[in-house]
């Protein structure tokens, strides 16, 4: 081989491992708070702050993670909605909680994810760029699931809405929060939803709200599939929160993802934006998760992240 090709190689060689480094070493960890505001409340409300985490995928030795999360609580935010995937590991239970606890007592929903059940275990991870993964009969190792739901209700005091609903009343706002199971694992119950926020809509309290108050639907959801977006927007949700996408996790420069893991346009693979299905629209926030999975510690572009969301009233002026 010519020296000058050699040179070249070398050089394409010493680039690529210093790509892959960063990935690993220093943007994995370089974790970010992305702030968005919703207008979805009734004008003159109050603002409600709400923070969501997504795919923490938490493992014992993720001690930067666990600080960071800790002093997510200083934001004092009014609401938490999580969207699965907290855990990652055999042990993360643990360590999970002790990230979680400042937050223990304000309000919050959370659905899951696979990883909240199931152990990953190891992929090609060029083969996401191709596709999909396509789940099959799980042989992964158990989590400690039946543990992870405690820690919600028990401790945190938060409400699980995998393929269920609820409704709260937040800084004088009723909002109804309805979430499905892990669509990537075909355990979303779409045509239960329908049901779910008729129970809300005819429930006792129902007759006790003030007739001049509206009511806010948010849908909830672990991987944003198509069907299930459209699924949130035809039964009147105002806004959709998910994860799952780790907003593409290795991206090209400026944060283009390649992929979402799901049949969702890489264009939305993190951020807050539209979406639009049968003459209707709700909001779709998506977040870029704070994790990876253990077998593939990698973030490019696409530096991990939680968001604080502030809903506020439609009245709400930006000029």
């Amino acid at each position: 081989m010519p020296k000058k090709s050699i040179a070249a190689l070398t050089s394409l060689t010493a680039v690529a491992g210093g790509v892959a480094a960063w990935g690993v070493l220093v943007e994995r960890t370089n974790f970010r708070l992305r702030r968005e505001i919703l207008p979805i409340l009734d004008a003159g409300s109050d603002p409600i702050k709400v923070l969501h985490l997504s795919d923490l995928h938490m493992a014992p030795w993720h001690t930067s993670a666990i600080s960071w999360i800790r002093e997510l609580a200083a934001l004092e935010p009014d609401l938490v909605v999580g969207t699965g995937d907290f855990l990652g590991h055999r042990d993360g239970l643990s360590a999970l909680t002790e990230a979680l606890m400042p937050l223990a007592g304000i309000p919050g929903v959370v659905t899951h994810g696979s990883n909240d059940r199931v152990a990953p275990r190891w992929k090609n991870p060029l083969a996401y760029l191709l596709g999909p993964s396509v789940p099959g009969p799980h042989q992964n190792e158990l989590l400690d699931f039946a543990g992870l739901s405690r820690l919600y209700s028990e401790t945190l005091g938060w409400r699980d809405i995998d393929n269920g609903a609820t409704r709260m009343r937040i800084n004088n706002s009723t909002l109804d929060f309805v979430g499905v199971g892990d669509a990537h694992d075909h355990l979303d119950e779409l045509g239960s939803l329908p049901s779910l926020l008729e129970q809300l809509r005819e429930g006792e309290d129902s007759s006790q709200e003030r007739a001049h108050q509206s009511i806010t639907t948010v849908g909830v959801t672990h991987a944003p599939y198509q069907r299930v977006l459209d699924a949130f927007v035809t039964n009147g949700c105002d806004a959709i929160f998910a994860g799952h996408t780790h907003g593409g996790q290795v991206c090209l420069p400026g944060g283009r993802a390649l992929t979402t893991n799901c049949d969702l346009p890489t264009a939305q693979a993190s951020g807050l934006g539209l979406w639009a299905h049968a003459t209707r629209s709700s909001y779709l926030e998506v977040s870029a998760g704070l994790g990876t999975s253990i077998y593939a510690p990698v973030r490019l572009f696409c530096p991990p992240e939680a968001v604080l969301v502030t809903l506020v009233g439609d009245d709400i002026s930006y000029a």
